[in-house]
């Protein structure tokens, strides 16, 4: 049979784990089978020699013998096999921090040299690329286009729904160019009319109808105080500091309530504790910065966003959305879900089709305006995607990325914005993988509905986030610099 891992022609036992095989070849080195790691990288996979992993053990004896009897112990074989080793492994290594993803065992023959393993670490060749079929599905809410004609290379497209059919937990793929649907496509439980909870880019939302209310009168100004929209927490407040919060400060998320998915004891009460009453949390959840000087994200900020604005509307914050937001721009919301008082999430559970998601993110790309009319103000879509945070550290590491090409990390009025290679751009961003990129640069909308991957937290659940997230930035930092918005 032949190994589909490294192509060999071998006698094997074959076993199926789901994701991939695993085989035991006859071969064996030291008396033991010939084992190998292989690397996922697209459709491929990467088998790593094991013998490189058992050189690693012989070189670190030899080293101990080194240290206890001298150098003339330690021969030139054992030296030359472990260099071998540790090119590999630092081949293995480098290969899974730039292309590679996810890690599996295998048990079989191996490949001989780093050029074989590179070689197989190749893209889609352009034949591979000429298979992949993105047109748009038939509709008449989308004016309907093709990449080439809206002036986008079609292999940069193809490569991008090639990378995006191996993704576990993705919805939907959506493309808008220049306002024409270029690419569309569906994968898994995804489909056209498919509705799931589009977590925190709900919060993208509840910023745009805080826009609205401001321009109709119902908010006399971003700098109302939080406080004056919960006099029934009046006398419980024993911070003077919120009293001076502001509703920009929560628009900002820089309120100064703590980074719960960072702070167990509070992200376990809002979530786990099956009282899903969170307005008390804004006195009893402490501050842990002065309000305006840092930036923590915040679930309950948002909320606290969203409850304000339904007081100062008098309203359901749904039929509001949909009268003075959705209906304007043929979209519509399929449900909102409410908290135990009433009140939208303003954190998550907005629930809306893909091709919806997209014209949202038109409406912000084209400064607020909708055929002719002026949905939502010129100068607060400005004010929404400014960055008032910059360089946020989302991961916990030290630079401010997130994935493999996003970097530089903003946060604007419940917005996103990052950069992938040259070219910077804003987002709603959701989790699970549930995203609205805008790329003013190109006149381009990119929209991802995912799994919401309710039973994962953040840290469990980004192996499948974190996958969706980078082959987006690997498409947007794929494409050319100073490429014209409009085709010629």
């Amino acid at each position: 049979m032949v190994c589909p891992q490294c192509g060999a022609r071998v006698p094997a036992k074959e076993r199926s784990d789901g994701r991939g095989f695993e085989y035991r070849s006859k071969a064996t080195l030291f008396g033991l089978p010939w084992l190998h790691i292989s690397f996922k990288y697209r459709r491929n996979w990467l088998p790593v020699p094991a013998k490189g992993i058992f050189a690693i053990g012989q070189f670190a004896i030899g080293i101990f013998t080194l240290a206890q009897f001298g150098i003339g112990v330690i021969s030139v074989s054992q030296v030359a096999v472990a260099g071998y080793a540790l090119a590999q492994v630092a081949v293995a290594y480098s290969m899974i921090a730039h292309v590679g993803i996810y890690a599996h065992e295998g048990r079989g023959p191996v490949v001989t040299s780093v050029a074989d393993l590179l070689e197989r670490g190749r893209g889609p060749s352009t034949e591979e690329l000429e298979t992949v079929d993105y047109t748009p599905l038939p509709g008449d809410d989308w004016p309907v286009s093709t990449p080439a004609e809206q002036g986008l290379d079609p292999m940069l497209v193809a490569e991008l729904y090639y990378d995006a059919a191996e993704l576990e937990t993705l919805y939907g793929l959506l493309v808008i160019k220049n306002g024409h649907l270029i690419a569309e496509e569906y994968f898994n439980e995804g489909s056209v009319d498919q509705l799931s909870g589009r977590q925190s880019a709900t919060k993208s939302f509840t910023s745009a109808l805080a826009g609205i209310a401001l321009d109709q009168g119902y908010l006399s100004s971003v700098d109302q105080k939080m406080m004056d929209f919960f006099p029934e927490f009046a006398d419980q407040i024993d911070d003077p500091r919120k009293e001076q919060i502001t509703i920009r400060h929560l628009l900002q998320m820089r309120a100064g309530y703590p980074w719960e998915g960072r702070t167990p004891p509070y992200f376990d009460i809002l979530y786990l504790r099956d009282n899903w009453h969170w307005r008390p949390h804004l006195f009893d959840f402490p501050l842990v910065d002065d309000p305006g000087t840092k930036f923590n994200y915040s679930n309950l900020t948002s909320h606290l966003l969203a409850v304000i604005v339904a007081r100062a509307c008098d309203t359901d914050l749904k039929s509001y959305a949909q009268e003075h937001l959705l209906s304007p721009i043929g979209a519509e919301v399929g449900d909102w879900t409410p908290d135990p008082d009433g009140y939208r999430w303003g954190w998550g559970e907005i629930y809306l089709t893909a091709r919806h998601m997209g014209k949202f993110g038109l409406l912000y790309l084209n400064d607020g305006e909708w055929e002719g009319k002026q949905v939502l103000s010129a100068d607060w879509v400005t004010d929404s995607l400014q960055r008032y945070s910059e360089g946020i550290n989302f991961t916990g590491w030290f630079s401010s990325k997130a994935g493999r090409y996003l970097r530089d990390i903003g946060y604007g009025y419940q917005w996103w914005s990052a950069r992938a290679g040259d070219h910077r751009f804003d987002f709603a961003w959701g989790h699970g993988g549930n995203l609205i990129v805008l790329l003013d640069e190109f006149d381009m909308v990119i929209v991802t509905t995912a799994d919401p991957l309710y039973h994962l937290p953040e840290e469990k659940g980004w192996k499948y986030e974190g996958a969706i997230i980078d082959v987006v930035g690997k498409f947007i930092k794929s494409l050319p610099r100073g490429e014209t918005s409009k085709p010629e």
